[in-house]
């Protein structure tokens, strides 16, 4: 790969383009979601692990490299063009409205990029799934309410078959598939049968992650959602943990962050409490591991999730949920200046 990564290097720094169109077809060659670029960032998750830090060290300075040529070259070509040449016949009278993108894609391409800093890749699996993928592997009873018609959509010509309630399915994929060191996260849509009001919806949005290798503990777990919370909301923000309850964790804990608005002094955003709920962690129980193929007397490891709409309520301030997909353009124009 250090090979792979040398040569696109070099091609890169002798780039000559004479036109803005030879300069999109290296865009698209080195840094689309399917370029050169960005197979090696796919190939990264073979890399061993000795090699890790160094190769993905070279990869992120490839890809600045291969940005910073593109914006160049963009930005010569336009300063060389003749701007008095005459007015664009072909334009509309009225302006040209400036598009956005969506403040579940920022928040989420913000999650993505903090813990892929950690050394963690995307896995992603079917919003379709099969009941054991989404509740036998991860240690659900048959009984669990989880698997009530109340909460699950399951497909009614076969009840073995149903909308995924959360990501974590991708998590049980992953690891009957792989074998440790793992380090993951599962970012996706997934559904429940609930009633659509201002604070919950029939569908939405997760982030969960696992890490699963020897000798992890739960004090891995808790530095690496500190690290997330102080990159996401700010370096001065506090966490604390509580105990909960998770069938497919033990121990299991409810993470919540020092309220950013009120700096932890209470107010009505957090109830007076000076904390607020952000996602869910444990440490993967040994019965998930041992179902999925990887002997948990060896390895062990560690889950998260989180609410993509939760976290972007608490840094936009977004008091209906519904309003992130009704696909209000007032709404979603609030959000220009958002990068």
């Amino acid at each position: 790969m250090l090979n792979k990564i040398q040569e696109l290097k070099d091609a890169i720094e002798a780039l000559q383009v004479s036109s803005i169109e030879e300069i999109e077809a290296a865009r698209i060659k080195y840094l689309s979601k399917k370029g050169e670029i960005s197979l090696l960032f796919n190939d990264f998750r073979t890399v061993p692990n000795e090699l890790k830090r160094e190769i993905g060290q070279k990869l992120n300075e490839l890809k600045t490299l291969a940005t910073d040529k593109i914006n160049s070259l963009k930005a010569s070509f336009e300063d060389s063009s003749d701007a008095s040449a005459g007015l664009d016949l072909t334009r509309t009278s009225a302006p040209y409205t400036i598009g956005t993108r969506h403040p579940l894609s920022l928040v989420k391409e913000e999650i993505i990029s903090i813990f892929s800093r950690l050394g963690y890749t995307i896995a992603e699996g079917p919003e379709v799934e099969d009941d054991w993928h989404v509740f036998s592997s991860l240690n659900f009873a048959a009984d669990h309410p989880a698997r009530d018609m109340q909460d699950t959509f399951f497909i009614q010509r076969n009840p073995d078959i149903l909308l995924r309630t959360h990501t974590s399915s991708v998590q049980s994929r992953v690891m009957e598939h792989t074998q440790p060191p793992i380090r993951i996260i599962c970012p996706g849509r997934v559904y429940r049968n609930e009633a659509i009001s201002y604070r919950a919806h029939c569908f939405f949005h997760q982030v969960e992650g696992l890490y699963v290798d020897k000798g992890v503990t739960f004090a891995d777990l808790k530095q690496s959602l500190l690290y997330f919370a102080r990159e996401m909301f700010g370096p001065d923000t506090k966490m604390r943990l509580r105990p909960s309850y998770f069938p497919f964790t033990e121990p299991s804990a409810e993470m919540d962050i020092s309220c950013d608005l009120c700096g932890g002094k209470g107010c009505n955003f957090c109830k007076h409490t000076g904390w607020v709920e952000i996602l869910g962690c444990g440490m993967v129980d040994p019965n998930v591991l041992d179902a999925c193929g990887i002997d948990s007397k060896v390895y062990s490891g560690f889950a998260f999730g989180m609410g993509i709409e939760r976290i972007a309520n608490l840094k936009f301030r977004v008091k209906d949920l519904r309003m992130f997909s009704e696909n209000d353009v007032r709404f979603l124009e609030e959000f220009k200046s958002v990068h």
